[in-house]
């Protein structure tokens, strides 16, 4: 079985698009996203058809006289294959590709392209091996037109069974075999993560639809060149970096994959420790990009992936992004007004970032105590958790004792309780 996380297609390929949607409205949100995918996946669309209907038809996805429209576009188009901007089924793509004398892709397959484009760690390409290999495993039914007999051999389990059940339990071993290793590397990131959490600094996780915007803010705050590429989920493999700012807070800042709508379940669960960060972040930056009209619509999209996750009741701050290219001034101070825990910026040109790390560093002062201490001459380990885990804010030499004013976390404040004096 050749590598999976390889790309589905080659450099560039020309494709009929496929929309089947019911309302008008929608066309130029699902027309634009698609096209925009396609970029991403080096795709040149080079014509499309749109059916209007309630779903999809259950044995060719669309109507049998759509299916003779797009066999004419695609021979008038010159097209390589066809895209459905949809999810199709085994069947429906096999009685397609019979039906038009091409390949057929469809959404989530595109999206698993670019995917694996992007993969650039073992982590990363593990879960694209894993999702493509989760999709595919109910459409292997569709690669057979006829069940041939095959003899039995090392590993298989007779000479009974079909290629096709062969096949499919070789799918899921990998697939099994996957989950073992990725679990593996979600342990090390655990252990990294613990060591980040024996400093006072807390998880920030950049969150947000596909093209908002993440990796260009992440690039701003962290100061460091990372790709920030408009193109849909130029980040892939999620990036930690560690933030300072003047006033002697920080925090660990994380870059996460882009969401895009109706992001297929075995998607989420294959990123699942990727988008992990998330869930264990103190606090969540959900970027939004309000130069697009659909940015609600996106807001929320991520939204529901977050609670999905179980990171939908974290404390999270929304930055609407792209200011600079929003035609509307009021829109921008509206978005603001009504959500609160909101500010706006532009990523691109430093508008508002001020604003943003004041947000953030007040959020993260709400976990922080001020205390007292008088800590005796002969414990320095305890002088030394002050510096630690929080902010040092005055120290005085006593005779007796070191006088400490600092701010820290409940954990330390409970560790030094004895040394606490009523300020």
């Amino acid at each position: 079985m050749a590598r999976s996380t390889e790309s589905l297609l080659p450099p560039v390929e020309r494709a009929v698009l496929v929309f089947v949607n019911e309302h008008e409205e929608e066309d130029s949100i699902v027309e634009g996203e698609l096209v925009g995918l396609c970029e991403a996946a080096h795709v040149e669309p080079v014509a499309q058809i749109r059916q209007r209907v309630d779903h999809p038809t259950k044995a060719t996805y669309v109507g049998k006289g759509k299916v003779t429209e797009i066999a004419a576009l695609r021979a008038e188009s010159g097209a390589d294959f066809v895209l459905i901007d949809g999810e199709v089924t085994g069947i429906q793509q096999r009685n397609l590709e019979e039906a038009l004398g091409c390949k057929v892709i469809d959404r989530t397959q595109l999206i698993l392209d670019i995917f694996a484009r992007r993969a650039r760690t073992k982590e990363g390409m593990l879960q694209v091996e894993l999702a493509q290999l989760t999709t595919m495993l109910p459409k292997l039914m569709s690669v057979y037109t006829k069940f041939e007999r095959q003899r039995g051999g090392i590993g298989m389990r007779g000479p009974g069974e079909t290629k096709l059940e062969s096949d499919r339990r070789l799918v899921r071993d990998r697939i099994a075999r996957l989950k073992e290793d990725i679990e593996e590397v979600k342990r090390h990131r655990d252990q990294q993560r613990t060591g980040r959490r024996k400093q006072i600094f807390p998880f920030v996780s950049i969150v947000g639809y596909t093209s908002a915007g993440k990796s260009t803010l992440m690039n701003l705050l962290a100061g460091s060149e990372f790709l920030a590429d408009a193109m849909p989920f130029a980040t892939l493999d999620p990036t930690t970096r560690k933030v300072e700012f003047g006033d002697g807070y920080g925090m660990f800042l994380t870059d996460t994959v882009g969401f895009i709508r109706n992001l297929p379940t075995q998607l989420v669960a294959a990123f699942r420790s990727t988008l992990e960060e998330a869930v264990y972040s103190d606090l969540i930056l959900h970027v939004v990009d309000l130069s697009v009209p659909t940015w609600e619509d996106q807001m929320d999209a991520v939204t529901e992936t977050l609670e999905l996750l179980g990171a939908g009741q974290h404390p999270t701050i929304l930055v609407f992004n792209k200011v600079d290219a929003c035609p509307d001034a009021a829109l921008v101070n509206q978005a603001v007004a009504d959500f609160p825990d909101s500010v706006a910026i532009s990523a691109l040109t430093g508008r508002g970032i001020d604003d943003l790390l004041a947000l953030i560093s007040k959020k993260f002062k709400s976990v922080l105590g001020e205390v007292d201490l008088h800590i005796p001459y002969g414990d320095s380990q305890a002088l030394q958790l002050c510096y630690d885990f929080g902010k040092v804010k005055e120290i005085r030499y006593e005779e007796d004792y070191i006088a400490v004013k600092a701010e820290l976390v409940d954990e330390i404040r409970s560790r030094l309780a004895t040394y606490t004096v009523a300020s």
